[in-house]
């Protein structure tokens, strides 16, 4: 049941489960107060996803995840990103 769930999000999506999992377990153990490691992951992220993010916008995650200052809601998640 759950290879096929994740087989219809791979197709639909495009992105790799495996690579989602592997960055959900690297971040378990995360600091995210770190910029580097937050910037990391902004930047796998994107590559996972396929979608690239400006300097500006990537300034703009990290520095709201490093000061705790990280949307709360979808609304909020949407603001930030532009849409």
């Amino acid at each position: 049941m759950f290879n096929n769930f994740f087989g219809n999000i791979e197709r639909k999506t495009g992105v790799n489960v495996n690579e989602v999992v592997q960055l959900a377990q690297s971040l378990q153990n995360a600091n995210f107060k770190d910029e580097h490691t937050v910037r990391n992951v902004v930047k796998r992220v994107s590559e996972i996803a396929g979608k690239p993010v400006s300097k500006q916008k990537e300034d703009y995650i990290v520095n709201a995840i490093v000061s705790g200052k990280v949307p709360k809601d979808m609304k909020e998640i949407e603001k930030m990103m532009g849409k």
